[in-house]
């Protein structure tokens, strides 16, 4: 199958409009679950925890000994996937939600062939294991294969999943990401997404590139913000668009309960160092996670921002309208 037929065969029925109402007519493509219904409307925000350490590469890659992607449940109904940074050195996060109807999986990572990382075989094993204790069936669960935006090492394994029964994924134009949500106003316009129960809020979040997209999780209540805030380098291509997202993204944190803001990378130390570019161990990094305070912070220092430069906030690093390679420690540049 082609991947034009694959899109209008996957992507197509997920392409409806949803401003103001939810998804619930994807349900409709979703086999009932055979467990009891999970409640994840009350008890709000569900607990959950972060590892204390994640696989963070090696000083020789050839010798990494790790697995190439970590599964870290968060809950019992969340897990959160990272890419071994020994297999790549952006190392992206990938949140995989679940619901009683389907599960939604976001960020793919950098590496493509299922014999060099097997993305789909640890999602397929984090389904099992949460139909196993649920007691559902994993093939009544719909798959959705989405991401933050259009780099590769945000979608290149999403071809893994092309010939996955019961799944469709998002495409690979701005079109086709704005259509597989059924946005008619981006990037302001925000929709939601029913797993099933549990609710995804989702807009545009431009800047970084222009098809950009936040994602909040209604029930552990955790804001993913992808590359266009995150614990590194955050390399801004589009300074007005960027800041017009940073302000969505407070008045958002204004009138919704936030427990973490969490990016795809980290390319910072605990000590506020920048791990140089394409380094592959990262021993000493900095959490994933965030606070709404620290994103605020970043928003009011990005007030002061006049010039294209690299800033440091105290959390991230604002690289606005830099080269895509630089790295602060050892190649500090400005345009002048």
């Amino acid at each position: 199958m082609d991947r034009r037929t694959f899109l209008s065969y996957n992507a197509a029925a997920a392409a409806v409009p949803l401003s103001g109402v939810t998804l619930s007519t994807l349900a409709q493509s979703a086999s009932a679950a055979t467990g009891p219904a999970i409640d994840f409307k009350s008890n709000l925000p569900a607990a959950g925890a972060f590892p204390a350490k994640w696989i963070c590469g090696s000083s020789s890659c050839m010798d990494n000994t790790d697995p190439p992607v970590q599964a870290h449940w968060y809950n019992p109904h969340t897990a959160i996937l990272r890419q071994n940074k020994a297999y790549s050195y952006e190392a992206p996060f990938a949140p995989l939600y679940f619901g009683n109807d389907r599960v939604l999986l976001l960020d793919e990572g950098y590496t493509q062939h299922r014999n060099e990382w097997d993305l789909r075989g640890s999602v397929d094993q984090c389904i099992d294991e949460w139909c196993r204790r649920n007691g559902r069936d994993p093939a009544s669960l719909e798959l959705l294969v989405a991401f933050s935006h259009l780099h590769g090492d945000h979608y290149l394994a999403v071809n893994q999943f092309a010939d996955r029964p019961n799944t469709r994924y998002m495409g690979q134009t701005h079109e086709e990401m704005v259509g597989f949500w059924g946005m008619t106003n981006f990037p302001e316009e925000r929709v939601t997404l029913d797993l099933g129960g549990r609710d995804i809020l989702i807009w545009g979040s431009p800047g970084h590139v222009v098809s950009e997209f936040a994602y909040y999780d209604s029930y552990t209540q955790i804001l993913y913000t992808g590359d266009m805030f995150y614990r590194g380098r955050c390399y801004i291509s589009f300074w007005q668009p960027w800041f017009d997202s940073m302000q969505r993204l407070i008045d958002f944190c204004d009138t919704h309960p936030v427990t973490h803001v969490m990016g795809c990378h980290v390319e910072i130390s605990k000590d506020n160092e920048d791990y140089p570019y394409g380094v592959t161990w990262q021993p000493n990094e900095a959490p994933v996670e965030m606070t709404v305070q620290q994103l605020r912070e970043a928003f009011d220092y990005a007030k002061t921002i006049t010039e294209p430069g690299i800033y440091f906030t105290g959390t991230v690093f604002l690289c606005n309208q830099t080269r895509g390679t630089t790295t602060i420690d050892v190649n500090p540049y400005r345009y002048s």
